[in-house]
């Protein structure tokens, strides 16, 4: 990361909406806006297949077990259209092969692809295409739940509104395959939701652009 030229953007992104860099306030806010930013893009030019193939076992039949669910991996990343943070949830879902993966890799699998400028639907693609290469997982699906700042503080302000995409390759594309894992995670989240709260159907994403 060039922090030099970071700072110095974020001094002329505030001069051109007429603000005064050098006002006291605002002293160390370049500073800060490039510590945020390298955080959330950390993930950049990290190999996420290489993660989940690190964190596999062998494992015979008696231990792999027709469907491995993980939900509930929270995770934060940043709209590439905006550069505003969208925050949710992935619940991940995969038939094993020869080989499980650790649950913690899971989540490190999700943080690293989230962590860079990103679509959600482009993610929830990735996470599976991560998973299923480093796997080789018979199956791989990925819903993700997630609230979009450029939704909820922009334009129509829908402060209540989340979107939920779903991504799947291999056995838990095949319609029965899907419905199983998909019943499983949302059986756990209509429980858990809290009242009063609504999400899209699953599958379903309608995000506001302008």
């Amino acid at each position: 990361m060039d922090r030099a030229r970071a700072e110095a953007a974020v001094r002329e992104l505030l001069a051109a909406f007429g603000e005064d860099p050098d006002r006291p306030e605002l002293a160390r806010t370049p500073e800060r806006v490039t510590d945020a930013f390298a955080e959330f893009f950390h993930g950049a030019g990290v190999d996420a297949v290489a993660i989940a193939r690190d964190g596999t076992v062998h494992a015979g039949d008696a231990e792999r077990g027709q469907l491995v669910v993980v939900r509930d991996i929270r995770f934060r990343s940043v709209c590439e259209h905006h550069l505003l943070p969208f925050t949710g949830v992935a619940h991940l879902a995969y038939a094993p092969g020869e080989r499980l993966i650790g649950l913690g890799t899971l989540s490190r699998v999700v943080d690293a692809l989230a962590s860079r400028p990103q679509l959600q639907e482009r993610l929830g693609e990735q996470v599976v295409a991560a998973v299923q290469e480093g796997l080789a997982a018979r199956g791989v699906l990925v819903v993700l739940d997630a609230q979009h700042q450029c939704v909820t503080t922009r334009g129509e302000r829908q402060t209540a509104s989340t979107t939920v995409t779903v991504a799947a390759t291999g056995a838990l594309a095949d319609p029965a395959g899907r419905a199983e894992a998909i019943a499983l995670i949302g059986t756990h989240t209509a429980a858990t939701a809290p009242v009063g709260t609504h999400a899209a159907p699953i599958g379903t994403h309608a995000e506001a652009d302008g």
